[in-house]
């Protein structure tokens, strides 16, 4: 099985990225989804992430307050890397073990923001790196999670600057077309990764 890690920054259409690697028939892993379990109640991520921040980010049924958190953390850049801290030991050795049970043949996508960040473009056979402009990055996201164009910027500001990811590419899918024009892309990666499979 060829791993492929696809990364982007906040907005920049990852997720949509990911669906059309599905439909083309890769089994796509999302980061996101493993670190929304790591928060959950009872979990070793849970307990340190109440000592480091406090019962100010649970909810009445101690489960936290994913909001509350974000607020928190993309406000202040150290405790950003406190919470990655916490979390990426436990999002990292999820996908390790993906990873190896999958190695049978075909493609795994792994879906993950933070790839460059937590330092494991090792584990990925090839790295994708969706792009878009600011513009379309505040835009998107706005849309999609409802946030404030103000708290959107802060978000981007925190991450790895587009740029930098792109030095670490082997493809970049430019996502600031029409869909049609981002599914050609993917096609194209595709046939691409198939051929050097």
């Amino acid at each position: 099985m060829r791993i492929v890690g696809l990364t982007g920054a906040f907005g920049s259409g990852k997720s949509f990225v990911a669906s059309l690697f599905k439909k083309l028939g890769a089994k796509v892993v999302d980061a996101d989804k493993i670190g929304h379990k790591a928060l959950k109640r009872g979990s070793v991520a849970y307990k340190k992430i109440v000592a480091a921040f406090g019962k100010k980010i649970l909810y009445a049924d101690l489960s936290i307050d994913r909001k509350a958190l974000a607020g928190i953390v993309f406000a202040d850049k150290k405790k950003l890397e406190k919470l990655n801290r916490i979390t990426h030991p436990c999002i990292i050795k999820e996908i390790s073990g993906k990873i190896k049970k999958g190695r049978k043949g075909g493609f795994m996508v792994v879906d993950a923001p933070l790839i460059c960040e937590a330092n494991i473009t090792g584990l990925m056979d090839a790295l994708i790196v969706v792009k878009a402009s600011k513009k379309n990055q505040v835009e998107r996201a706005s849309k999609k999670s409802g946030m404030r164009e103000r708290d959107v910027c802060r978000r981007i500001a925190m991450q790895m600057p587009l740029k930098k990811k792109i030095r670490y590419a082997d493809y970049v899918v430019d996502n600031n077309g029409t869909k049609e024009a981002t599914k050609e892309q993917v096609r194209k990666i595709w046939r691409q990764l198939k051929k050097g499979a």
